[in-house]
């Protein structure tokens, strides 16, 4: 991707040069996507969706992965406050068990885009799926790395997810959903094996799905048991 690293390797990235580029092509306004939640064994996704001024500064905006949860909760607030919008969607773990992850992913998306306050005209999207709408886009591999815009909806849907996991914590306790928010820790899957699964654990999920009660069966043949209608 040009314009993104400059010449001296050791430089830091320039965080706006996708936003730059986009608005040189006439767009204005720009949201950055991004995601949390794909890899655990239990909860919702969450994307959100952020709108930032042209050349507005973050300092310390970057992959939500590689903060701490106190600097995650302090820029959460700063976003808040300089952003222009902020969207957030939601796939909960029965939509994950139904329509997969990815697209339990992609609706969460499309769900964050449709909540923000004003509409975008250009969507950044963090990875290599588009999101099913018709705004103009584009996907970028480790997006939450390189552009401001992105990385900023990283800390917003995480530190969202991170909340709603730790009052899962309150009502489903023994799973340890406030410390590791539902990704398979040697822990969580010592409690899936001793406790089963909770109600939001995914059940299409390896390391829960094996723990799921067995479904009864019928001892007699050609007798329907009504488990099975078309």
């Amino acid at each position: 991707m040009t314009g993104l690293f400059p010449d001296n390797p050791g430089a830091p990235i320039d965080m706006l040069a996708l936003e730059a580029q986009t608005l040189r092509r006439g767009y204005c306004r720009i949201a950055g996507i991004d995601e949390a939640g794909r890899g655990p064994l239990a909860g919702p996704v969450v994307a959100a969706a952020v709108i930032l001024p042209s050349g507005v500064l973050l300092p310390g905006v970057n992959d939500s992965k590689q903060l701490t949860e106190e600097k995650r909760e302090e820029l959460f607030d700063v976003i808040h406050r300089e952003a222009i919008a902020v969207g957030v969607g939601i796939g909960d773990h029965a939509l994950v068990d139904s329509i997969n992850i990815l697209q339990a992913t992609l609706s969460a998306m499309r769900d964050a885009v449709r909540a923000l306050s004003l509409p975008p005209d250009f969507l950044l999207i963090d990875g290599i799926s588009n999101v099913p709408m018709s705004i103009p886009q584009r996907t970028v591999k480790k997006g939450d790395s390189l552009s401001l815009s992105i990385a900023a909806a990283s800390i917003i849907a995480k530190v969202t997810r991170d909340r709603m996991m730790v009052q899962y914590d309150a009502e489903y306790p023994g799973y340890g959903f406030a410390s590791h928010k539902g990704y398979g820790a040697a822990s969580h899957l010592a409690a899936i094996a001793e406790l089963g699964p909770c109600p939001i654990h995914r059940k299409t999920f390896s390391g829960v799905k094996e723990h799921l009660p067995s479904q009864p069966c019928s001892d007699t043949a050609g007798t329907s048991t009504g488990l099975f209608s078309f």
